[in-house]
């Protein structure tokens, strides 16, 4: 079996920009007022650029290291939902999304 490659910085920036493409193309969903409105096809293109950016980031890493990163596009929804659709941020949501972080940091800087 041949040793694992390390997770190069290019694939964690790629993975964190996949989850962020993908938040913001399910947040255009959610303010799309029809199926093939503006912002709806807009959110298909971002989130189709999130599923390309994933799969090029794969290319630099483990996935074990760069998969759980996507759990960013939570943290980013949760600032969208907040900014943008007046959605509050309970002392759970709060604790959820601290946790996330803490998962994020521990995994995405694994020292190979």
């Amino acid at each position: 079996m041949n040793k694992p490659e390390k997770t190069a910085p290019l694939g964690i920036i790629l993975m964190i920009a996949a989850a962020a493409s993908t938040a913001t193309g399910q947040l255009f969903w959610k303010l799309s007022d029809s199926i093939l409105d503006l912002p709806m096809l807009f959110g298909f293109v971002l989130y189709g650029m999130g599923a390309i950016l994933m799969t090029t980031a794969f290319r630099f890493g483990k996935l074990s290291v760069l998969h759980p990163l996507m759990s960013l596009g939570y943290v980013i929804a949760i600032f969208y939902g907040a900014a943008f659709l007046d959605e509050a941020i309970t002392i759970n949501i709060s604790l959820g999304t601290l946790l996330i972080l803490l998962g994020v940091i521990v995994i995405g800087g694994e020292g190979d």
